[in-house]
């Protein structure tokens, strides 16, 4: 179903994008979150034309990104999703957790209108600064997807197009730092269009929101840790988080899903006293099938970090408002 609406929202939260440098030549020395979200708007002079409100949520370096920001965010984007004159929503990102922010928005509204993040490899100083076109590709996404009807969470950043569910930043510094690995992205950026490959639901499974996340006290979200399996792994960290109270376990498993023995040991413990275990694959692309360590349940093709918030919603319901 086609969408008439035509504003936009950007919410920003700070990051690279917003960061500044002393110098115009230097585009590591910066501190991120540095300029609002309206001084990013006005460096972008082709998106004058387009009717756009924005909103600043929070002002961070994503690397500090928090579940209080999340929730924040999360029903800032549910209050104006639900305008019948916004036709969908960009956020202003840092590119550190950008894949984790855009899963969880994804899992927790299941938006029925575009929500487009983006961000920036270099800060607003620079010479090069690629955040102004990153930031005017995510509008035209946002308008072009609203205008056909396409809605959920992507990642727009280097003319391309990323589903929620398989963006990952894949590189520390290049440009083009952001992929979707064996899946590819959804289209790329085409002037004043969009070039669609695939539609976001074909990269994804038909999931109902947890919107319990909305609502739920931050402060007793459940509390979910990542382990890593590798050569000598042992349990103790297994050990000490489940002593410290922990409610969640994923481990990011070597081959198809596979644990060192004595890591596994420890997992299967934690688990016989109530912590919830998931596997994923440390490898990157691919996806945990087969048995692997029998009875740890697998988390298909999520990495690690979006297992991790999977399994931290699923927990979720089941615990005290």
């Amino acid at each position: 179903m086609q969408n008439r609406a035509s504003l936009i929202v950007v919410l920003g939260t700070g990051g690279t994008i917003a960061g500044t440098a002393p110098s115009a030549a230097d585009d590591s020395a910066y501190t991120a979150a540095q300029l609002s979200i309206a001084e990013l708007l006005a460096a972008v002079p082709e998106l004058a034309s387009v009717p756009i409100e924005s909103e600043q949520v929070a002002q961070v370096d994503s690397k500090d990104m928090s579940h209080a920001i999340w929730q924040a965010l999360a029903r800032r984007v549910a209050h104006h999703t639900a305008r019948a004159e916004v036709s969908g929503v960009v956020i202003t990102h840092g590119t550190d957790t950008l894949e984790e922010t855009a899963y969880f928005l994804q899992r927790v509204l299941a938006p029925a209108k575009p929500v487009v993040l983006t961000g920036a490899m270099r800060p607003a100083t620079s010479a090069r600064a690629d955040g102004p076109g990153n930031l005017r590709d995510a509008v035209r996404v946002a308008l072009a997807s609203g205008r056909v009807g396409r809605a959920g969470v992507v990642a727009v950043l280097a003319g391309q197009v990323h589903g929620a569910r398989q963006v990952r930043k894949a590189h520390p510094t290049r440009l083009d730092a952001f992929d979707s690995g064996e899946a590819g992205p959804l289209g790329v950026v085409q002037g004043d269009g969009v070039s669609w490959r695939s539609d976001p639901a074909d990269h994804a499974p038909a999931e109902a929101p947890c919107s319990a996340a909305l609502s739920f006290d931050v402060a007793r979200w459940p509390r979910v840790e990542i382990v890593v399996s590798h050569a000598g792994a042992g349990g103790a960290m297994v050990q000490a988080l489940v002593g410290d109270g922990v409610q969640g376990l994923v481990v990011a498993a070597t081959g198809n899903g596979t644990v060192h023995q004595a890591l596994e040991a420890a997992l299967r413990a934690a688990q016989a006293q109530g912590v919830a275990v998931r596997r994923s694959v440390r490898s990157g692309d691919g996806r945990v099938s087969g048995p692997g360590a029998a009875g740890l349940p697998g988390a298909g093709d999520l990495s690690p970090v979006k297992a991790r918030i999977d399994l931290m919603l699923a927990l979720m319901p089941s615990m005290p408002a």
